[in-house]
């Protein structure tokens, strides 16, 4: 599944102090989004090319970084009107299923 950034997305990366994006085959930046990373001072960091070769295997994540990660994303794609509240609720509640 490919991830698309837009000029939007790199806006609120940038406001949280994300100051690096990973690019590889599966993610698109618009050229808006592209110019905006130049002018913040975003990096963008260009990933290896999808091979059709496995994956190179790292040690799994802790469940608490996993649901750091998740939230983070859902602030990013949907800024700071996200009620912090149910999405930790959420994130809690998904978690304990997965365990």
């Amino acid at each position: 599944m490919k991830t698309f950034y837009t000029e939007r997305d790199i806006v609120d990366m940038a406001a949280r102090g994300v100051m690096a994006l990973d690019v590889d085959d599966d993610v698109v930046l618009t050229d808006l989004a592209r110019e905006k990373a130049l002018s913040l001072g975003v990096r963008i960091v260009r990933g290896k090319p999808s091979s059709g070769a496995a994956p190179k295997q790292s040690a799994p994540m802790a469940q608490d970084e996993i649901v750091a990660k998740v939230k983070s994303a859902v602030i990013a794609r949907l800024g700071n009107d996200v009620d912090a509240a149910l999405l930790d609720a959420v994130l809690a509640r998904v978690a304990a299923q997965i365990k």
